[in-house]
């Protein structure tokens, strides 16, 4: 695949972690898990189901030896022993429910567990990740700011969202705190924090799907300060003078990418 390619991979994995990192919560919580988004990330990072008794289980390997095995419930819990050692301890019938041994392994699992809910996650997370190539030249940047500027000029706002997606990937921006918000905007931002609550954004990108306008504050704007404020709303209008607007937006934050660090491979 192509850097473009692996770099939206990266996103939809992160999207997806997110919808299973916030579906989980305690029995008493009454939130379910987001098992089709779970099921989603095993696949992406080569996992095999099996089913067995009551029990969905998704193995590192394929299952004939010892080896990593998520059980896909609300635990999430990723076991490093057997299928069969799995099955008796979370589904055993009553024939095993004899052994002393199987009871003792029934009633403590901390001899085989690796990890359990987000930590799980976190760990087939980096499993999908492992497989994509993030390299990139210079080349592979700019060609990213190209598909911004045509999505812009012929008004493609979901191509556009999708450049400033990944240019928030590659320079660590975020979605806006509340007080940057902007109805009917898509927003990112460089975002930081410092004492007394002052929350500072920028550099910032902000978008209108509904106009075709997009606009760049090229400087850090602080959520206690009312000129700032003030100025981050006249920007969203229209009404102040933006660092860069239209297709110079781009440009910035393709210099920015090239900036920011080396490139591990060269164009070819």
């Amino acid at each position: 695949m192509s850097y473009k390619e692996n770099l939206l991979k990266k996103i939809e994995i992160d999207r997806l972690v997110n919808r299973v990192v916030t579906s989980i919560g305690s029995p008493e919580s009454g939130r379910k898990l987001d098992k089709e988004a779970m099921r989603r990330l095993l696949d992406m990072a080569g996992y095999t189901h099996r089913h067995e008794r009551d029990l969905d289980m998704y193995l590192e390997n394929d299952g004939a030896t010892k080896g990593l095995v998520l059980v896909l419930d609300n635990d999430l819990t990723i076991y490093d022993t057997t299928v069969e050692d799995v099955i008796i301890r979370k589904s055993p019938v009553l024939k095993e429910m004899v052994s002393i041994r199987n009871i003792i392994k029934i009633l403590n699992d901390k001899d085989v567990v690796v990890s359990r809910k987000e930590s799980s996650v976190l760990h087939v997370r980096n499993a999908c990740v492992k497989q994509l190539d993030l390299s990139h030249t210079a080349d592979d940047i700019d060609d990213i700011a190209i598909d911004g500027k045509a999505s812009l000029e012929s008004r493609y706002a979901d191509g556009v969202v999708e450049v400033l997606a990944m240019f928030a990937e590659i320079l660590g921006y975020q979605p806006p705190p509340k007080v940057f918000d902007a109805r009917h905007h898509d927003i990112i931002g460089a975002l930081t924090g410092k004492a007394g609550g002052d929350i500072q954004f920028g550099p910032a990108v902000i978008y209108s799907k509904v106009n075709n306008e997009i606009r760049m504050i090229d400087r850090q704007l602080s959520s206690l300060t009312k000129d700032d404020l003030d100025y981050f709303q006249a920007v969203v209008k229209g009404e102040a003078q933006a660092a860069a607007e239209g297709a110079d937006v781009f440009q910035f934050l393709k210099q920015s990418a090239l900036n920011k660090e080396p490139h591990s491979r060269t164009a070819s």
